[in-house]
């Protein structure tokens, strides 16, 4: 339950990340934010297409996480980077705590999380490795 639970919140904040980076100039207004140049805005589109597939992915690993391990590998990663840039930005004095506000420790819970509850399959359903020659 605590899996899926935390599958859907991380689903959540990926689908509202994507909505506010698609929408010029949104993200730098609620994070109080410099003004950054015109083609920054390319970029948080292109990411934010990916950020709204990774809660695509979030909310069907919830239905089924031991046949969507993939999808909870994959985040464990993007939550590890998504927290060292964090802190690295947050040391360098790029950004303030008020800003990064729940990146500075979420992720660390989110992969805590995954990775204690993280799902395995019975032996028996585990398909034969093909050898490939």
């Amino acid at each position: 339950m605590l899996l899926k639970a935390t599958l859907v919140v991380i689903g959540v904040i990926q689908v509202v990340l994507g909505v506010v980076l698609l929408v010029p100039g949104l993200a730098v207004t609620l994070l109080d934010l410099e003004s950054a140049p015109g083609w920054t805005d390319w970029l948080l589109v292109m990411f934010a297409a990916r950020a709204l597939g990774f809660g695509y992915g979030m909310f069907i690993a919830a239905r089924d996480p031991a046949a969507h391990r993939s999808w909870i590998r994959a985040m464990v990663g993007v939550q590890l980077v998504d927290w060292i840039g964090t802190i690295g930005y947050l040391l360098g004095g790029q950004v303030t705590l008020a800003q990064v506000t729940t990146a500075a420790f979420l992720p660390v819970v989110f992969v805590v999380i995954l990775l204690a509850r993280f799902p395995h399959r019975p032996a028996s359903r585990e398909l034969p490795q093909e050898s490939h020659k």
